[in-house]
């Protein structure tokens, strides 16, 4: 851990040296750090992006400190870095008629050494993982493909966006933004779905996704992929292009919803029914597994602001999803997660997050006989120290970590931390 902790400095003394460094005559990088203007030497950035490139990078890191479990005490350091691209093709060639039409893709690298995995010491179930980054360590191929948002006639800007190439079903569905605030893996991940079939960040196949939305208030998608054994597996390194032959089966998920503003407020809500049927030879079973998951999001209270009335984001939201599976084959036939996050709670301090969620799941007696329920508590508060880097202390809690009497129970005192580049 010693060698990754001596990395992460020699990464922060890059970033405060560059700071004081121009990047080109309009800009420097410690404007960037303050969520200005994009590091631009010798105008490249810019000259790519008025041809349609766009790139983006991020890095994030978590610090656990174990302070009692199963495995006794002691500490985990665990990072991500992660690359994205876009091309806009309406740029890259002048014809308007081409607005809407984007390729895109992305890599990610996972910390895969020893000390890097504070399960080792808490041993919860791999759905509760203390850390979101336990899975698909190392390199990782996550996505590439063409987008198409199909220009509108009416009110709806665009009512059908198409969406085709190697995927990431995770990021198309369940999509719930202030879940992803978090860093324990059940509330952070899958909401819940990940633990019955691979719907993590690191599952990436072949699919497409359409979405329809005749109005501005719903919509509905829907999503067809391939599926395969040991999707996740961090040796195939998001490559597994041709899947599992002759294992390989078909994934479909379907989500509807509607995107209220309640009140005289105006406060913005998602809510949103799916389902999803996942087939493939994975443990030898031969078992088509499906299930569902209601969700929703919801502002309960905005601030007043004194310039313009209300302001945009602050006050309190609240998110939630519950997921059901067949007990016969889904190992968490009940899962539910929620919590709230109110930004902006201590004055002058807008863009700060505080934040609290639990996840509950109840275990197959079937699939994972032995185990009853695992719950697990997380609070936190995010520190936003300007326009792209944050730093949040945080607190864990499980109770029965793997779902038997049989581990102790857990606490963990960590930091989170991250740059958008």
């Amino acid at each position: 851990m010693g060698f990754r902790l001596a990395r992460f400095a020699v990464f922060v003394a890059a970033v405060f040296f560059a700071s004081f460094v121009r990047a080109d005559d309009e800009g420097s990088l410690f404007e960037w750090l303050e969520g200005g203007k994009e590091p631009d030497a010798f105008g490249i950035r810019k000259e790519i992006g008025d041809r349609g490139l766009s790139f983006n990078t991020r890095w994030r890191g978590i610090y656990f400190g174990i302070v009692e479990s199963e495995g006794g005490d002691g500490g985990a350091f665990t990072q991500e870095l992660a690359w994205g691209a876009r091309l806009d093709f309406a740029k890259l060639t002048g014809n308007s008629a081409l607005d809407g039409l984007t390729a895109f893709g992305g890599v990610r690298w996972r910390e895969s050494g020893a000390g890097a995995f504070p399960n080792d010491k808490v041993q919860a179930s791999r759905l509760f993982n203390p850390s979101r980054y336990a899975g698909g360590v190392g390199w990782r191929l996550l996505n590439f493909g063409v987008h198409y948002a199909i220009p509108g006639t009416g009110d709806v800007k665009n009512p059908f966006v198409l969406t085709v190439g190697w995927l990431q079903p995770q990021r198309e569905f369940v999509e719930q933004p202030r879940s992803r605030l978090f860093v324990n893996n059940a509330v952070a991940s899958s909401g819940g779905i990940g633990g019955n079939v691979p719907f993590s960040s690191s599952f990436s196949t072949w699919g497409a996704t359409v979405r329809y939305k005749p109005r501005d208030w719903n919509y509905t998608k829907v999503g067809l992929f391939m599926s395969y054994p040991d999707a996740t597996d961090p040796g195939n390194n998001g490559l597994m292009f041709q899947g599992v032959p002759p294992d390989n089966g078909l994934f479909a998920i379907g989500e509807t919803g509607v995107t209220p503003k309640i009140g005289s407020a105006g406060l913005p809500g998602r809510y949103a029914v799916g389902a999803y049927y996942y087939g493939d030879n994975d443990d030898g079973r031969n078992a088509a597994l499906f299930g569902a998951y209601l969700l929703m999001d919801q502002m309960v209270f905005r601030e007043a602001s004194p310039d313009v009335g209300v302001s945009d984001g602050q006050g309190l939201h609240l998110f939630g999803v519950l997921s059901a599976a067949p007990a016969d084959y889904g190992r968490y036939p009940i899962f539910c997660q929620g919590g709230l996050v109110y930004e902006g709670l201590i004055p002058q301090r807008d863009k700060d997050q505080a934040l609290f969620a639990a996840a509950f799941g109840k275990y197959s007696e079937v699939v994972q006989p032995g185990r009853d329920v695992t719950a697990v508590f997380e609070a936190g508060y995010r520190v936003q120290i300007n326009g792209r880097a944050f730093v949040q202390p945080f607190a864990q809690y499980f109770a029965r970590p793997d779902g038997t009497a049989n581990v102790a129970n857990a606490a963990i005192l960590g930091l989170f931390m991250g740059v958008d580049f």
